[in-house]
């Protein structure tokens, strides 16, 4: 695979929210340190990714000894495209740009329709992938893990 389609402020942001989406249906709120650890995430860098998520009502939280964090909602509500949107700040983008602004020939104009298709295909993927369904996947990939 070609290059970093996200940031990795966003590929963490969608880890969290997955480890939420997880333990959704647990009434105790999941601490940052317990995420940070288990992925690898630096718990400062954590902090920041988890408040922009709560601003934009995505995740609350709770405060105190038992505190932590928790999804706003069902995780079959929340798409990758909602975090990645918000954390990447993407804009829709109808051709990525040229190196070098090059003239409008057939054969520039089909590579720029095959680059929007690409985009297109990946926003629609974002959208209709939900925290429930990578949950779901998540699972299915641990039990086949164990099952050699």
């Amino acid at each position: 695979m070609r290059g970093m389609l996200f940031s990795a402020k966003a590929t963490y942001a969608c880890i969290a929210m997955l480890e939420l989406a997880a333990r959704y249906e647990e009434a105790q709120p999941v601490r940052l340190k317990a995420i940070a650890d288990t992925h690898g995430i630096s718990q400062r860098f954590l902090v920041q990714i988890l408040l922009q998520l709560k601003g934009a009502g995505l995740v609350v939280s709770t405060r105190g000894a038992s505190g932590g964090y928790q999804l706003a909602m069902p995780p079959e509500k929340i798409s990758l495209a909602a975090i990645v949107d918000l954390i990447d700040r993407t804009e829709p983008v109808q051709t990525p740009s040229s190196p070098e602004k090059l003239p409008p020939t057939p054969m520039v104009q089909v590579i720029h329709g095959v680059w929007a298709e690409i985009l297109a295909a990946q926003q629609k993927i974002l959208e209709t992938t939900t925290l429930a369904e990578l949950v779901s996947r998540s699972q299915a990939s641990f039990d086949l893990s164990y099952q050699i």
